[in-house]
């Protein structure tokens, strides 16, 4: 028992744990169902080329000189160019407007006639858009200009309205869909969502699990055995990362198969910052994990680190929306390192040179957290 490194006991260590995840159903579902049903849904939702339905309200209560004449023009083109709907198919929804287009997708416009007060509910509800009032011999549009989806509906809607070109012509015969290799939001999320499960894979599967431990007493039992911490401690990492492989693997088989997707750069480059992703989790799991016994104070530590980088990090949106004051410390956050690696190789065609920064940064942070862990650890 003097050497550093027993291989029999690690093999019997990593072999217990890995029985130990294995009876677990919740892990078939939450590391391999679950990944796959996200990016299916998301996948289907932003990658079909479906109809887009905008909803707009009209209001015609207001008075003043000329408001009869823009009704009429506004009721004239829609009964010129609209389906008038039936009572009771969409309540309160009197035309719909459809602008078909083989390239990009149809477009179909419903319009509500109401009042200024169900036009307040309606918009906070998220049911429209756009409100048009007719003032003054001409159309006025009220809308949020935050609303990424009110700003497309008036710039397509003022269009048809103005008389500038008629219907069916609102996105322009020069506009080419964009269709260039990695360029879907699909092709985006997969690599965000492979990045995120290391992270929950390991803070939840290693942290969580060893806090339920000790406060059960059952690491108190294992100090009498002839086994290193440290051995106990790495096995914990091995079975965790062959885990997160089979996760990731099966992932990405469904994501190749329901959506195409391939990796466009270097296979080699992708195993090591995985295997750099999954240290630097695995070490901040075990320092984490490495005093309490307390479950709920272990449920808010493990929080603390998982919540905030699940939302900066870019897994479902760029994270540059944020202020650009920012941008520098989410860029350097564990999580986004991983992302922005696994992306760049999967979308961009990375390889070492773009990506072995990134991956010694990953590698570092797990050894010293994994030493620090170390250090302080306690059995109970």
């Amino acid at each position: 028992m003097n050497r550093w490194f027993q291989p029999i006991q690690m093999a019997h260590l990593v072999a217990a744990h890995f029985k130990e995840v294995i009876r677990q159903p919740a892990v078939i579902f939450w590391g391999i169902i679950f990944p796959i049903l996200i990016s299916l849904g998301l996948g289907l939702a932003f990658t079909q080329q479906a109809d887009v339905e905008r909803h707009v309200a009209i209001i015609s209560e207001d008075e003043g000189a000329g408001v009869h004449e823009t009704k009429a023009r506004i009721d004239g083109f829609l009964e010129a160019y609209a389906i008038p709907i039936q009572a009771g198919e969409a309540q309160g929804a009197r035309y719909r407007l459809t602008l078909p287009n083989d390239r990009t997708g149809a477009t179909r416009f419903v319009f509500f006639e109401t009042d200024w007060q169900e036009a307040m509910k309606l918009i906070k509800r998220g049911n429209i858009s756009l409100i048009i009032t007719e003032e003054n011999r001409g159309i006025r549009y009220h809308f949020d200009p935050a609303n990424p989806e009110a700003q497309i509906t008036y710039l397509e809607l003022s269009k048809i309205l103005s008389g500038d070109g008629p219907p069916g012509e609102v996105i322009g015969r020069n506009v080419d869909p964009l269709t260039v290799e990695g360029s879907r939001y699909i092709d985006f999320l997969v690599p965000g969502l492979i990045a995120m499960g290391i992270m929950m894979s390991c803070m939840w599967g290693i942290s969580y699990g060893m806090i339920e431990k000790r406060s059960k007493k059952m690491l108190r039992r294992m100090v009498a055995t002839p086994m290193r911490k440290s051995h106990f401690l790495i096995a914990l990492m091995v079975v965790r990362i062959a885990m997160n492989f089979i996760e990731a693997g099966l992932l990405f088989l469904f994501a190749w198969l329901a959506f195409d997707i391939s990796v466009q750069g270097s296979p080699a480059a992708l195993f090591a910052i995985f295997i750099a992703g999954n240290m630097a989790f695995g070490g901040i799991a075990i320092l984490v994990s490495s005093h309490t016994a307390n479950t709920e104070i272990g449920n808010g530590l493990i929080n603390a680190v998982v919540l905030p980088m699940s939302v900066l990090s870019g897994i479902f949106f760029s994270y540059h929306n944020f202020p650009d004051w920012s941008l520098p410390v989410i860029e350097k956050l564990p999580l986004t390192l991983l992302t922005d690696g696994i992306r760049s190789i999967f979308i961009e065609g990375a390889g070492f040179a773009e990506t072995g920064a990134s991956a010694m940064l990953l590698f570092t942070i797990g050894i010293v957290f994994f030493s620090v862990g170390l250090r302080v650890f306690k059995w109970h």
